[in-house]
């Protein structure tokens, strides 16, 4: 019998080049080659530049819109797929359009459900993703999802600033059982603000639901969009008494005038990861990369071994 040749290989889509090159070098190997021809209308082409027959693929890229990201990432599936590779594994640190997981008004898609389909018939046969907007999304796939936290990046920055009188706080009830995990791992307090939408992207009323005089707040979200919501908030606890906000975020989406909110708001400090990369810089953002965390989590899936200690909020 010949020797099945299991070799473990990572790409990465133009979108998170960088943060590619990070997790191959923690992983302990170069980052395959690709290269992406480009016709005149827009269309594009990935194509490995080496062989892959027989491999583990492990292919990166972060799919927030534009939808070039997303069709990228189905492209560089399909491809490793015809060219006889064993395993394809799509690595998603961020896991794009999840904010339509359901329908909350009728005749609208439920987005998710259909990136999870899409990606299972390019041919993924595993998903490794960080901080999902819904959890439930797992459960639209019918292939293995291994979905990370990025507390295990946060924690141990925030234990490290020793912050005297801790308050996590969440900007929505949505996100209440994310920072309850929070304060229970910190053994902190938790308030919660209570946000009326306009329209997406539009909060018409936010109260605050907790004290926050005399404390240091930790808000808690798994994305920053415009920074409108986060940005209000720190607002509002700054008025209510608080000694100093600050904000986590998983996922940097920063669209809009989102910076030029940052940079006028009352937040300390926004600390993220790099799962994708910032437009700009700025002065009040801390980025905390998450490449050894997927590095580390590939590793075990490419050798069978157990990642549940990862999943641990």
């Amino acid at each position: 019998m010949p020797v099945v040749n299991t070799e473990a290989k990572i790409f990465a889509c133009t979108q998170s080049t960088a943060l590619g090159e990070k997790i191959a070098k923690a992983f302990g190997v170069k980052l395959g080659n690709v290269i992406t021809s480009t016709y005149s209308d827009g269309e594009f082409q990935p194509s490995y530049e080496e062989s892959i027959r027989g491999n583990r693929i492990f292919i990166i890229g972060s799919t927030q819109p534009e939808p070039r990201n997303l069709m990228e990432m189905l492209l560089m599936i399909d491809a490793a797929k015809r060219a006889s590779a064993r395993h394809i594994t799509a690595v998603m640190p961020y896991f794009g359009w999840a904010r339509q997981d359901r329908k909350d008004k009728p005749r609208v898609p439920i987005a998710a459900k259909l990136i999870a389909k899409m990606l299972e018939a390019a041919g993924a046969t595993r998903i490794i993703t960080m901080d999902l907007h819904a959890d439930q999304i797992q459960g639209f796939f019918e292939k293995p999802v291994d979905h990370l936290y990025g507390s295990i990046i946060f924690l141990p920055y925030l234990q490290s600033l020793n912050l005297p009188n801790l308050t996590i706080a969440s900007p929505d009830m949505g996100g209440s059982k994310r920072a309850y995990a929070y304060s229970k791992a910190l053994q902190s307090d938790v308030v919660i603000c209570y946000k009326q939408r306009e329209k997406a992207n539009v909060i018409s009323h936010m109260e605050l639901i907790g004290d926050v005089k005399g404390k240091n707040v930790v808000l808690v979200d798994d994305m920053v969009d415009t920074a409108g919501t986060l940005t209000k908030a720190a607002d509002l606890m700054m008025e209510r008494g608080a000694l100093s906000v600050r904000a986590i975020c998983t996922h940097p989406i920063l669209s809009g005038t989102a910076y030029t909110r940052l940079e006028n708001s009352k937040l300390e400090e926004l600390i993220t990861t790099d799962s994708i990369p910032l437009r700009q810089e700025s002065a009040k953002i801390r980025v905390l990369s998450c490449a050894d965390l997927f590095a580390e989590v590939m590793d075990k899936v490419h050798n069978n071994k157990s990642i549940s200690s990862k999943f641990v909020m």
